[in-house]
């Protein structure tokens, strides 16, 4: 599309450059009407021959009264004018009429142009091979090959290509990219897990128990092909207008030119000046100032939006954005910043720092989430001094023992402990609670939560003041967790522990509920993908969202600010309102000329300012959405 728009642009410099010369020319050169006409006919087919192509199509399969048709109507007339008795040539009318609508379309197919993209990022999900045993060595084969009970192994760091259940080894998944959730999964042996996780520590050989194309990540994949196409669309304006309009000045006009010459009497004497007056209804009929004006203002607000650091991927978006009742939010990576952070320690039996400095020493090489929060926080207190740790032995779904400085350290779970036989205070607060224990002695727990991003109720208070009448909070997150988050920011309702398929129902019982008004889903996960496309507008969150989320989405939030969500709202209200304005405008002028016209009492002038003065003070106008 990109390459269209350049070519384009090249036909528009070079038409009206060739219009030019051909004006220059035609007044220092004595030529006779054809070669007038044969001059102008150049930079008019370059400009307008896929417009004549597309109408001839069009009439081909007897679908008549587009823009398309109504253009090359008008301009076919204006060319035509200068061969009837008495009247001026108009080619470079024509060519001027042929060239502001192609100026329009480019304006238009601009803000186009960045709508979504195949959401090819997605497949990252599935990877290209699969490790299977064989002969007592790994052989690599490709996923859409591997049977089901085949028994395929995944190492540490790579992504689990399909669903199964593990037979041997022990390890923590990241779900992220399915749940949305950042708080990894501990699995071991004859627990199901599903493609599209990471495997993060610990050799797994799982059997498969699906083939690729029914696997949970190619669902995921099927899900966002299918709410693409049931994404709902309001037609533009312009179109359900020309479908009405076109037709009536069209046989208005065939009815201008014939009907009065039958009436008079006389119809060859009269027959000229009446097709001359139908021709010149014509002129004044073509739409140019809706087709360019209307696009260029939604452009003009998307160019505004940009420069805020939001991303509309097209001009039907705004219309929706403006209509907007109901607001959807994920949780994880959109309210909370999806990183995990310390917001609680309970020290038992020694202090606080005692505590953090144990459970981050034993911590200190670990790859995995929860260990780098530690290591954050106890950091974050300036102790950087260097610990000797030895000794260390992870254990795969429970959590980590080592020798702290000659002191034996356990840092994991309730099921560490238990296992250990170590007498513990369970935690109670939301949140993933971390327990430690020294030399056989509870020393007390961390908590380790989602921090939520600090400008969020602000945000959500700024979007009610547009209009928005509900806000509602999806989450693959637990219960209570969901309950207080929902409370703490002011959202109206919530949804927890969800699936993305079970994400993807409840917005269309949203959709349900709101037929009058339009549904947003703000979301930045793989797994918020089918749901952002099934929203009447989908919004990613840029900076930290999935490139899939990205793509799949309608409008991006290029610094995950949520706030912006308001501005885009605002933004395009205020378009919609300019373009409004143009069209009332428009069709006003359009209106009371054509009746003049009709009359013989316009000159052609007058209609040249009805086509293309009035598109002149539209677009100046559509500007304004630019500021």
């Amino acid at each position: 599309m990109e390459k269209e728009n350049k070519e384009r642009l090249i036909k528009i410099i070079i038409s009206a450059v060739l219009l030019a010369v051909a004006v220059v020319l035609d007044r220092v050169l004595d030529l006779p009407v054809w070669g007038s006409l044969l001059m102008y006919l150049v930079p008019y087919l370059v400009i307008g021959y896929e417009v004549l192509l597309e109408a001839g199509e069009n009439i081909i399969h007897l679908e008549f009264f587009d823009e398309g048709f109504l253009m090359t109507v008008a301009t076919l007339g204006a060319l035509a004018i200068g061969f009837l008795p008495g009247a001026k040539p108009q080619f470079a009318e024509a060519v001027f009429v042929m060239l502001f609508f192609q100026v329009g379309e480019f304006f238009e197919e601009l803000a186009e142009d960045r709508a979504r993209k195949s959401v090819t990022t997605l497949m990252d999900l599935q990877p290209t091979v699969t490790h299977i045993e064989k002969d007592g060595s790994l052989i690599d084969v490709e996923p859409e090959n591997v049977e089901i009970g085949s028994v395929i192994t995944v190492k540490p760091g790579e992504r689990i290509p399909l669903d199964g259940i593990v037979v041997e080894g022990k390890s923590s998944l990241d779900t992220r990219a399915l749940t949305g959730e950042s708080a990894p999964v501990d699995v071991s042996e004859n627990e199901k897990v599903v493609s599209g996780c990471v495997n993060l520590n610990g050799m797994l050989k799982i059997k498969t128990a699906s083939l690729l194309g029914d696997s949970t990540a190619a669902r995921i994949l099927n899900l966002v092909e299918n709410a693409a196409e049931n994404k709902s669309k309001s037609e533009s304006f312009i179109t359900k207008f020309a479908r009405v309009y076109t037709p009536v000045v069209v046989i208005g006009a065939l009815l201008l030119a014939f009907i009065p010459p039958v009436l008079s009497g006389d119809f060859s004497l009269n027959v000229a000046k009446w097709i001359y007056r139908a021709l010149t209804f014509l002129i004044v009929s073509c739409p140019c100032a809706l087709v360019v004006s209307v696009p260029l203002t939604f452009f003009g607000g998307i160019g505004k939006a940009s420069k805020d650091g939001i991303l509309i991927k097209g001009a039907n978006y705004m219309d929706a954005l403006a209509n907007t009742s109901t607001v959807v939010f994920d949780k994880t990576g959109t309210l909370t910043h999806g990183v995990f952070e310390v917001s609680d320690i309970y020290a038992e039996n020694c202090e606080k720092e005692e505590l953090l400095f144990l459970a981050a020493s034993a911590e200190k090489y670990s790859t995995h989430p929860i260990a780098q929060s530690l290591n954050e926080a106890y950091k974050a207190l300036g102790n950087n001094e260097g610990v000797d740790v030895s000794d260390i032995v992870e254990e795969a779904g429970l959590g980590v023992k080592a020798d702290v400085k000659g002191r034996t350290v356990l840092v994991g779970n309730m099921k560490l402990m238990e296992k250990e036989k170590i007498d513990y205070t369970a935690c109670d607060k939301s949140g993933t609670a971390v327990y430690v224990a020294c030399d056989g002695k509870f020393m007390g727990y961390t908590l380790i939560t989602d921090r939520i991003r600090s400008n969020i109720k602000n945000a959500i208070e700024l979007i009610k003041q547009q209009g928005v009448t509900s806000t509602v909070m999806l989450t693959g997150d637990k219960e209570k967790i969901s309950g207080e988050v929902a409370s703490m920011l002011g959202i109206d309702r919530y949804c927890a522990e969800l699936l993305p398929s079970d994400k993807v129902e409840k917005v269309e019982e949203i959709l349900e509920d709101n037929p009058d008004g339009s549904v947003i889903f703000v979301g930045d996960g793989i797994n918020d993908a089918p749901v952002l496309a099934r929203a009447d507008v989908g919004i990613a969150m840029g900076s930290l969202g999935s490139q899939a989320a990205i793509e799949a989405s309608d409008v991006v939030l290029m610094d995950d600010n949520i706030s912006k969500i308001a501005k885009a709202i605002s933004v395009s209200k205020r378009t919609i309102s300019i373009a409004k304005q143009n069209i009332v405008f428009a069709i006003a002028v359009k209106l009371v000329v054509l009746i003049i016209s009709a009359l013989g009492l316009a000159p052609l002038s007058l209609a040249v300012f009805a086509d293309v003065g009035v598109l002149v003070l539209a677009v100046i106008n559509a500007m304004r959405a630019l500021k």
